[in-house]
């Protein structure tokens, strides 16, 4: 596990980058990371590690989903955001898919307490670049951090040779239908996936009941199901266990 304080976060790195066997990232003191986790001491220490391998490195943080978008939406040239799959108010990969249907340009680099292969599987899926558990080795999250920057995907070696599910039918996968929705039908679903009815969503968005029904219809049209039922049993493997060590 990474540690949980700045001083001891140390023992995560390599104190010199010629111990990970990398070569320094041309522009490195131009690079410009986003660390997105709802907890302040796991920030402050992967912060601190990551200062230790790339001590030239512009460092912004946000403690969600909606503060990572506000200091994109600010950050346009950032390089790589960082992000922790399990986080208040998030379900499954609604983070890390929302973050890719606004911010498409920019990497992300998933670094997590799971550590069941599946997971890491379909977090690939949704369209991440990269996945490290929290408990790594040394030298992996620097090694992870330039190979996605070099246009890589970056899986844990033990695990980055692991297929990938393969769902049949003619369907395209559950994944690449998702990420063809807007960021405010992203927002729509998650709430048909609470339950909710469309008056509760509409309340909830402050919009009207007929913005709600043309968002649920192009929900319908675009992952390819005819019912509000049908998206949930759809999207139903989009949550993994949220006991296996988050």
């Amino acid at each position: 596990m990474i540690a949980m304080t700045a001083t001891a976060a140390s023992d995560f790195v390599p104190d010199t980058r010629e111990s990970t066997g990398l070569p320094a990232l041309a522009g490195e003191n131009a690079l410009r990371l986003l660390l997105v986790d709802d907890h302040p001491l796991f920030r402050e220490a992967l912060a601190s590690a990551i200062a230790l391998a790339f001590p030239k490195a512009e460092l912004h943080e946000a403690d969600g989903i909606r503060a990572a978008c506000e200091v994109l939406d600010r950050n346009p040239a950032i390089d790589l955001t960082l992000l922790d799959l399990s986080m208040q108010g998030v379900t499954g990969f609604e983070g890390l898919t929302t973050i890719r249907a606004r911010f498409p340009r920019v990497p992300i680099l998933i670094v997590s307490g799971v550590t069941e292969p599946r997971v890491m599987q379909e977090a690939l899926r949704h369209g991440a670049a990269g996945f490290v558990p929290k408990a790594v080795d040394k030298a992996t999250l620097t090694r992870a951090i330039s190979e996605v920057l070099g246009g890589a995907l970056f899986m844990p070696p033990d695990l980055s040779a692991t297929p990938a599910p393969v769902r049949g039918g003619d369907k395209a996968p559950i994944a690449e239908r998702v990420a063809r929705l807007t960021p405010q039908q992203m927002r729509v679903l998650g709430m048909i996936r609470q339950g909710k009815l469309n008056k509760q969503i509409a309340y909830e968005l402050q919009v009207g009941d007929s913005t709600v029904k043309a968002h649920v219809s192009e929900i319908l049209r675009k992952l390819e199901v005819i019912s509000r039922t049908q998206i949930v049993i759809e999207t139903a493997f989009l949550d993994f266990d949220q006991t296996s060590g988050f």
